[in-house]
């Protein structure tokens, strides 16, 4: 018997309480909701149009027993329509039959029962059903799980905005920021992806073996299929794609794994930070009484939580990376390749979603050091060189940076007194002077206070 002991992946063993909201879009199961979803929405759209005379339109009542099916779909019937599945050895045919099943007692129904699934290959119900999936888990758990993350960067960056830190560039001492402005930074980052992400066109299509609505126009020559089609497809909340071949190509999937990838590596890089910043002191971790840090050093807490999130990242991304690149390419006009990658979108949104849930863990236990933050600014007086140098080419001064250069690189002993007694003697007007000599490592950090306000 499978349980979270027994199972293979953690996405449905340790991190199954993680990664369940997206456990009934995703599931067999949810596939399978899904393209009943869409085979009942094709039959009812087919029975309000005048032009299709031999489905004529259904009841009131007969319309509210199929919304009933799609809305009351349970495990028992996706049990039901695997067990036909089993016999015709064909996922979308099982479900075709099993609404035969379903309905064969319904006096409409019986008249137009081999309407179901009408001029339908097995590609016009999956896309759409995918389609609606991604529409679904986007909108529900990924999205609003970044914007959690996005939320938690703008209380920091307001709330750190004026705390004035030492910046590292190449791991080395730099011009001083806020810690605020640093969470702006990636709080930006993220949110234009979000915004992106939110403007994704989602696509689909139905119109055939090759795109073309060749059984569609056999049937009904002068009917106007493509408008019919884009009606039907606008009508369940998705982009008509008009020009395909057996398949929807991907490429608005490419799109949005593509964008997922780089929210997940925007953050791996700010994991990186944070968890540097821990490892330096700068920020302290909430402790749990009853948790253990390390097996046998008590003094520990680890930074874990960062860990695990970039630990999941990574596995997403290697497959939404596969996902990109695999998916929009299928020889001619079909192949069967795609159709076993789709079927673990799940899982890259699954390592996603427990990577963004951790990372918002990690988030809410920091706690700002600010004795350390404000020891290394107090250490760090040679950083003061870019500004009084900068002064100096100001107001023509020979060689600013090179005379700076000597004075402090590999100078250990350069403190404010060995600055303030350099910027005397220097031959600069009186309010440049005064600038320069109330100039410290904690406020020297340009508008990055303003900048880290600002973000919302």
């Amino acid at each position: 018997m499978i349980s979270a002991l027994t199972a293979i992946s953690p996405i449905d063993g340790r991190y199954s309480d993680q990664s369940e909201p997206l456990r009934a879009i995703f599931s067999e199961y949810g596939l399978i909701h899904n393209r009943v979803r869409i085979e009942i929405s094709w039959l009812i759209a087919l029975s309000k149009d005048t032009e299709i005379k031999e489905v004529p339109k259904f009841s009131t009542k007969l319309i509210t027993k199929l919304n009933f099916i799609v809305k009351n779909f349970s495990q028992k019937d996706a049990q039901a329509i695997k067990k036909i599945e089993k016999v015709t050895n064909h996922d979308v045919k099982a479900i075709e039959y099993w609404l035969k099943d379903t309905l064969k007692k319904e006096k409409e129904i019986i008249k137009v029962n081999e309407f179901i699934h009408f001029a339908c290959t097995s590609e016009d119900i999956n896309n759409l059903a995918y389609a609606l999936m991604l529409k679904e888990s986007l909108q529900k758990v990924l999205i609003p799980s970044v914007e959690s993350i996005l939320k938690q960067a703008s209380i920091y960056s307001n709330k750190f905005s004026e705390i004035s830190m030492l910046a590292k560039t190449h791991g080395q001492t730099a011009s001083p920021t806020s810690m605020g402005k640093e969470f702006a930074n990636f709080g930006y980052r993220i949110k234009r992806q979000v915004i992106q992400l939110k403007r994704q066109e989602i696509l689909g299509k139905i119109n055939g073996a090759v795109g073309n609505f060749n059984a569609h126009i056999s049937a009904y020559p002068k009917k106007n299929w493509q408008k019919f089609s884009k009606e039907f497809i606008t009508s369940i909340g998705l982009v008509y794609n008009p020009y395909t071949t057996q398949i929807e190509p991907h490429d608005f999937m490419a799109e949005i794994f593509h964008t997922i990838s780089r929210i997940n590596t925007i953050l791996i890089d700010f994991n990186r930070d944070i968890w540097t910043y821990i490892s330096n002191g700068y920020f302290k971790q909430k402790t749990i009484k009853s948790e253990v840090g390390s097996s046998t050093m008590p003094h520990k807490v680890n930074p874990i939580d960062f860990e695990n999130s970039e630990g999941n990242l990574g596995m997403a991304n290697t497959m939404l990376n596969h996902f990109s690149e695999k998916l929009p390419i299928s020889r001619l006009q079909r192949d069967l390749t795609d159709s076993t990658v789709l079927r673990n979108i799940g899982l890259a949104f699954s390592y996603s979603l427990i990577a963004y849930k951790s990372c918002l863990k990690g988030l809410a236990k920091l706690e700002l050091n600010k004795p350390q933050i404000n020891q290394d600014l107090d250490q760090a007086w040679e950083v003061l060189a870019e500004p009084i140098q900068t002064v100096m080419r100001k107001n023509k001064i020979k060689n600013p940076y090179e005379k700076l250069k000597n004075l402090t690189r590999g100078n250990q002993s350069i403190n404010k007194e060995s600055l303030h007694s350099f910027i005397k003697l220097l031959n600069l007007p009186k309010n440049d002077k005064d600038f320069l000599l109330n100039l410290t490592p904690h406020n020297y950090i340009g508008v990055a206070a303003s900048l880290a306000k600002k973000f919302k």
